[in-house]
């Protein structure tokens, strides 16, 4: 016997929702994409200038810890961030083995380079250049100080910022990140030139039990990877 009109657009929506169910059970358990479930994949972050300052003269620090030096007096001076985030592909997958590079100025808004001329004083406790690579999980953290905006030339007083770049097999992304408040944010060219300023701005969160000195910033991060 047929079913009826209103029986069929039951089954219709229990086999929708059977569907729905089974794909976004096989999302959790990374069996499908993102895409496939929700029929979106997730913008990726935008790119800003690689700058005048990337480090030429150390390489990279994988201690995953930058606020002190091997042999050092102390800890670098500022406010302690933990900086944490995951690296996902568009379809929302994490990317293993992506390699997370960022570098700064300390405390004082000064950078360790040979070219930056910013009279504000280097701090030695301080590394500013570190690297970490991410797992299946595709997580990354850096422990590290927030740094201060500094005078630019003409371009005028840049907020505070830390640079990124992010390599995988198949793509490399450059960015910056920003920290929510600064008085600069608005006014700066690089950050105001990107479709979605707020999507490079993070908040400050509360320190945690097991880090009560450092304040934490979350920073996922989507490329092709």
């Amino acid at each position: 016997m047929r079913a009826s009109k209103g029986k069929q657009e039951e089954y219709r929506t229990i086999s929708r929702r059977t569907i729905l169910k089974a794909s976004a059970a096989m999302f959790a358990a990374g069996m499908l994409p993102a895409s496939a479930v929700f029929g979106k994949v997730l913008d990726r972050t935008q790119d800003q200038i690689l700058g005048p300052f990337y480090p030429i003269m150390s390489e990279p620090d994988r201690s995953g810890d930058l606020t002190r030096v091997p042999g050092g007096s102390g800890r670098a001076k500022g406010q302690p961030v933990i900086i944490r985030g995951t690296v996902r592909n568009p379809d929302g997958k994490p990317v293993l083995g992506a390699e997370v590079e960022i570098w700064q100025a300390n405390a004082a808004g000064r950078y360790a380079h040979p070219d930056d001329t910013n009279p504000a004083p280097l701090d030695p406790n301080f590394q500013g250049f570190g690297a970490a690579t991410t797992g299946p999980d595709g997580f990354y953290q850096f422990k590290t100080i927030k740094p201060l905006h500094y005078p630019a030339g003409s371009i005028g007083i840049r907020p505070a910022h830390i640079h990124f770049d992010i390599r995988g097999r198949r793509d490399e992304l450059v960015t910056q990140m920003y920290f929510e408040g600064d008085p600069y944010n608005e006014k700066d060219s690089f950050l105001q030139s990107v479709l979605n300023p707020d999507a490079l701005i993070v908040k400050l969160l509360s320190p945690t039990a097991e880090e009560p000195e450092f304040m934490v910033a979350v920073f996922d991060i989507v490329f092709r990877g």
